[in-house]
């Protein structure tokens, strides 16, 4: 069995399609309409075949708001590095950072949506 995608319903297409792409990093796959006011976005590694993050706005349906105990995890060369680049975006780190043990470091920030991002750096 593969894992192939984590599907978010979303507010606003442009600002998250903004966010996965400007700030985690995620290059866009494919992207098309589905009914008239439904449309769909994949999203993930440039050149790589894995996981993706599907992104869903339908004016009919809201994102659910700040899910807790759900997180999506991105790996980072430098957790130091990934915050100075988070704030010099105007956003907020969430959580963090944390260091439960010498071979991981990690911190939260929120996507458009309520999402949170977990991005760790694996030492």
């Amino acid at each position: 069995m593969k894992f192939c995608w984590c599907t978010i319903t979303v507010n606003n297409m442009e600002e998250s399609l903004k966010f996965y792409q400007e700030v985690v990093g995620l290059s866009l796959n494919r992207s098309f309409k589905a009914g008239p006011e439904i449309e769909i976005s994949f999203l993930g590694e440039e050149g790589k075949e894995g996981a993706e993050v599907e992104l869903i706005y339908d004016p009919k349906q809201k994102s659910p708001g700040n899910i807790e105990g759900i997180s999506l995890g991105f790996e980072v060369e430098s957790v130091d590095e990934m915050i100075k680049f988070i704030t010099d975006k105007g956003l907020e780190v969430e959580n963090g950072p944390f260091q439960p043990n010498p071979h991981v470091k990690f911190f939260f920030v929120k996507d458009p949506n309520g999402i949170s991002i977990q991005f760790v750096e694996n030492m």
